[in-house]
């Protein structure tokens, strides 16, 4: 919770930031989207878990094209699978990880003919909820003493269009650096032979996103009109 409020405030800090009519250099967002996910190591396989991706941003124009830009955005992540072979598999999913973060990506992107824009960077994700759901019976996960790491290290590559002035649609896709578990198996089959192995778990994402720009420079705005 403590390094939740630090990012919080760092979010209040960059909205006075941007607000303030010298900084003309500083654009403003406001980010909505969902997030389709799966978590690579866990013996599941699709982006089957959806989530939210919510938050703020601010972006640095150093340049005609690039620019820097530091989110600070809430984002849903996980796993999740129906029980193989089960008439009424909908309602009964074997496997069900939610794991809500607190993250700050940080991007530098290059924005061609002020239409399509492209970025690449880094995330760091914290922690701040999960809940783990094994053939029906909730597990002891917590963010205090494990098994999934409070800290996320990521990067990202981010492909953005604008759709109308400052409204843009944004695609990202964004992996897991460094693992989020180290997970041991011990499974005994239907046929009674006992088997054991160890995975390290990645958190692998796809965005889609609707971006709106609310401080955007006049100058860039004349020379949308010009063209």
């Amino acid at each position: 919770m403590k390094n939740t409020k630090h990012i919080l405030i760092l979010t209040i800090i960059c909205l006075l930031f941007i607000n303030n009519s010298k900084a003309q250099r500083i654009k403003g967002e406001i980010i909505a989207g969902v997030n389709t996910t799966q978590v690579d190591g866990d013996e599941i396989y699709g982006y089957y878990k959806w989530g939210f991706n919510v938050g703020a941003s601010a972006i640095y124009a150093f340049d005609k094209h690039w620019s820097l830009g530091v989110e600070t955005i809430f984002t849903q992540k996980g796993s999740y699978q129906n029980e193989p072979n089960s008439p009424d598999s909908l309602q009964k999913p074997y496997y069900n990880l939610r794991l809500n973060y607190a993250e700050v990506p940080v991007l530098l992107m290059y924005e061609d003919k002020k239409t399509i824009t492209i970025g690449a960077g880094f995330a760091w994700g914290r922690l701040v909820s999960v809940t783990e759901i094994e053939h029906g019976i909730q597990t002891a996960s917590t963010t205090l003493y494990g098994p999934y790491k409070r800290d996320d290290f990521s990067v990202l590559v981010d492909l953005r269009f604008r759709l109308y002035k400052g409204l843009k649609l944004n695609f990202r896709y964004e992996y897991s650096m460094v693992p989020i578990r180290h997970r041991y198996y011990d499974v005994v089959d239907a046929s009674g032979v006992h088997s054991t192995w160890d995975r390290y778990q990645y958190n692998s994402m796809l965005t889609l996103r609707l971006l709106y720009i609310f401080n955007e420079p006049r100058e860039i705005n004349k020379d949308n009109n010009q063209e």
